[in-house]
C-alpha cells in the first residue's frame, strides 16, 4: 500500500486596510503636483488621489516592508504570483520600480508636440527600439530602493515634476503611469522592464482612434503570457 506525506503547509498572511484620505494627507504636496499634470481635471476617473499613491509608497509604508507588488483589479493570472515576486531578484542596482511597457500608442499621442519638435527622438516610438511609455497595471515597487534613491526622491519634488512636464509638453490623464512614463524618458535606469507577458494588456481603443496603421507595432507581445490585463473593459480570454 503506498504511503502519502500528509504534512500540511500553512501560509500565514495579514490583511491591513488603509485610509486613502489619511495617506493622501501625508503626501499632499506630491499628490497635488501629480494631479495637476497627470489627470484630466477634477472629477475625472484618474484624478482620484489613490491613483498617485504608488509614486511615494515608500514614504507611507512601514520601513520593515521592503517591497510591494501593486496590481490592478482587472487582471487574470496564468502563472504563480510567486514567479512575479522573483522578478525583484533581477533588478539592476539603480532600478526602483519594475513595470511593463504600454501596449498602445497612447504616449505617441500624448507626446505629439515634443515629437514634432524633436523628430529624431525615440519618445513615444514602438518597441523594440522606441520608448512607448509604461503601463501601471502590474508594478513591482522596491521600497528600500525607492527610499535610498536620491535621484528618484528629487524627481518627486513638485518643481522637478513641473520642469519635466514643461520640457516634454506633457499633459497626461492616466495618473501614476504618466509620471513613471515621463521620468522614464529621461531616467530609464530607474526602471526594470518587465516582459510584456507579465502585463499583457488587451485594450485596443487606440486602434480605432487614429492609430490603426501603427497599432500592431505596440500591441504585439511575443513570449508566454503570465497575466492578462483587461484594461478599458476589454474581455479576458477564458483559457
Amino acid at each position: 500500500m503506498p504511503l502519502f506525506n500528509t504534512d500540511i503547509v500553512y501560509c500565514l498572511f495579514q490583511v491591513v486596510f488603509h485610509d486613502v484620505g489619511a495617506l493622501t494627507e501625508k503626501l499632499f504636496p506630491i499628490v497635488e503636483a501629480m494631479q495637476k499634470h497627470f489627470s484630466a481635471g477634477s472629477g475625472a476617473y484618474y484624478s482620484d488621489a489613490i491613483f498617485f499613491l504608488s509614486v511615494a509608497m515608500h514614504r507611507i509604508m512601514p520601513t520593515e516592508l521592503k517591497c510591494i507588488v501593486q496590481l490592478d483589479l482587472d487582471l487574470k493570472f496564468r502563472s504563480s504570483i510567486r514567479d512575479l515576486f522573483q522578478e525583484f531578484n533581477h533588478f539592476p542596482a539603480e532600478a526602483v520600480i519594475g513595470i511593463a511597457r504600454e501596449m498602445q500608442p497612447v504616449y505617441r499621442h500624448t507626446f505629439w508636440q515634443y515629437r514634432k519638435e524633436n523628430p529624431k527622438s525615440r519618445v513615444g516610438d514602438p518597441p523594440p527600439d522606441g520608448l512607448p511609455g509604461f503601463n501601471s497595471g502590474v508594478m513591482l515597487l522596491n521600497l528600500d530602493a525607492m527610499r535610498c534613491s536620491t535621484l528618484y526622491n528629487q524627481l518627486l519634488e513638485p518643481e522637478r515634476v513641473a520642469r519635466l512636464a514643461e520640457k516634454y509638453h506633457f499633459r497626461g490623464h492616466l495618473g501614476d503611469q504618466d509620471f513613471f512614463t515621463m521620468i522614464g524618458m529621461e531616467y530609464r535606469e530607474l526602471f526594470y522592464p518587465l516582459s510584456c507577458g507579465w502585463n499583457r494588456q488587451l485594450c485596443t481603443w487606440w486602434r480605432e482612434h487614429g492609430y490603426g496603421d501603427v497599432f500592431q507595432l505596440y500591441y504585439r507581445c511575443d513570449g508566454p503570457v503570465h497575466i492578462y490585463h483587461g484594461n478599458c473593459n476589454a474581455p479576458i480570454p477564458n483559457d
